[in-house]
């Protein structure tokens, strides 16, 4: 099995981690972490950093239980949501784990929403965790 995580540093974030390392136990999977960026500009250098800082992190989350993980950050120039759909067909994930974090129904509007469109998008199950 294997288990794909949107992990963006946020507390939502860190708790779908947690999902995630309780179903990787579970079910004896594989887990890929995944943070996407739509743009890498020199001007982001640093956000890339501390992205790739973070996915380090969540990846001795794993390991440090034995759990097989490997990490991604993904800077393809598409919305994040459109990159783990395309992430997760591609790797043929069994299961996606994001966190969900609470807007309003003008801000989803405005801003759209990752967690939704990936609920709505992905080809496998999605587990979303608040």
């Amino acid at each position: 099995m294997k288990i794909l995580v949107g992990y963006d540093g946020t507390n939502v974030a860190k708790e779908a981690l947690n999902i995630a390392k309780k179903h990787a136990q579970a079910f004896a999977a594989t887990v890929d972490v995944i943070t996407s960026m739509e743009k890498g500009t020199e001007s982001e250098r640093e956000k890339i950093e501390q992205a790739e800082r973070g996915l380090e992190w969540a990846k001795s989350l794993f390991t440090d239980s034995g759990i097989d993980c490997a990490t991604h950050l993904l800077i393809r120039g598409v919305p994040a949501g459109d990159d783990l759909v395309a992430f997760a067909k591609e790797q043929n994930a069994d299961e996606i784990v994001l966190g969900v974090k609470r807007r309003s129904k003008v801000g989803k509007l405005l801003m759209g929403s990752t967690a939704q469109y990936v609920i709505l998008k992905a080809s496998c199950p999605v587990v979303s965790v608040k």
